[in-house]
């Protein structure tokens, strides 16, 4: 790692451990003598095939005599819904306020000379089921940290107003998002028979389908399997990321309101295995944001139970 890249990834670091450390005292502006100040423009978030989307506007201004690098912090109007940073730029989770994300983000490219500014996008999604009206949701914030004092310079709140589906953005309703989750699975049939395979191990295909009926912030949906012994998961069909020990994950990463999914989930069991009754395997989805599971509003729909059964004959 060269200095500069070093000394970028410090700042990313320090950025967050202001986040997790001093949260209340960001909300001071800046004073004139500033290194650096930062604005933002109007957020109007459009309504998609998925939902609603939208770029705010941030411009930062290097207000010191020096050639300057920055990171920001931006803080979510509606939770899970921050999308990436334009010019892309590292973000990372620095933490949470009233469950929504501060992002922490580099600001890509050269160092700011004296007095110069710099635009940039920060995108959002919210993946909720359209309404006719407008609405709004406040509590949104961007903050400036130049490099070498790794201290919020300057900041702005915003809100992101909702474009209704009669193309009005007057006179907006107040935005509520769910705060539980609403997920459920399912499967074609009770039972499934793994089959030999060339190599002596076992294999079959469980297709079940997954579908979410809330807008409660989640980053992805996850499984966790109760296998009997010996028995494994070798992944999902169509897969986007791995499956580690009892747990995979939903292909697709987040869903919205009402979407369902239907993949396969694949098993195996090893070389060797006694053809017959296999046992059962208990299969349960949760909604997850960051590191933890968001409570269920339903909890008797989320999980199933299949018997599985092995056989030489393909």
């Amino acid at each position: 790692m060269n200095t500069r890249t070093g000394q970028r990834a410090g700042v990313l670091l320090g950025s967050a451990l202001a986040v997790l450390t001093a949260m209340p005292a960001t909300a001071a502006l800046a004073s004139t003598h500033a290194p650096a100040s930062v604005s933002a423009g109007r957020l109007v978030l459009e309504p998609t095939d998925g939902g609603y989307r939208g770029t705010l506007p941030v411009t930062i201004t290097n207000r010191s005599r020096a050639a300057e690098y920055y990171s920001i912090q931006v803080t979510e109007p509606v939770a899970g819904s921050f999308d990436g940073l334009q010019p892309t730029g590292a973000c990372f989770n620095g933490g949470l306020v009233e469950n929504r994300r501060v992002m922490v983000c580099g600001v890509d490219g050269p160092d700011l000379e004296p007095g110069e500014r710099r635009r940039l996008g920060v995108t959002f999604e919210v993946l909720t089921a359209h309404r006719s009206y407008a609405m709004i949701a406040g509590g949104g914030r961007v903050e400036v940290v130049p490099g070498h004092t790794q201290q919020v310079a300057d900041g702005e709140n915003f809100s992101a107003r909702f474009r209704g589906t009669d193309g009005s953005l007057d006179h907006p309703r107040p935005y509520v998002q769910d705060t539980v989750a609403s997920a459920s699975l399912t499967a074609d049939t009770a039972a499934l028979t793994l089959t030999r395979q060339a190599d002596g191990t076992y294999a079959g295909r469980l297709p079940v389908t997954v579908r979410y009926a809330g807008d409660a912030p989640h980053d992805y949906l996850a499984v966790r399997a109760v296998l009997p012994a010996g028995m494994e998961i070798a992944g999902t069909d169509p897969q986007d990321s791995p499956s580690f020990g009892e747990w995979f994950d939903v292909p697709g990463g987040r869903m919205g309101v009402g979407e369902e999914r239907t993949f396969a989930v694949l098993f195996r069991a090893p070389a060797g295995t006694a053809t017959g009754d296999l046992g059962t395997v208990g299969l349960t989805v949760s909604a997850r944001y960051g590191a933890d599971e968001v409570a269920e509003a339903s909890p008797a729909d989320n999980s199933l139970q299949v018997t599985l059964s092995a056989t030489d004959n393909g």
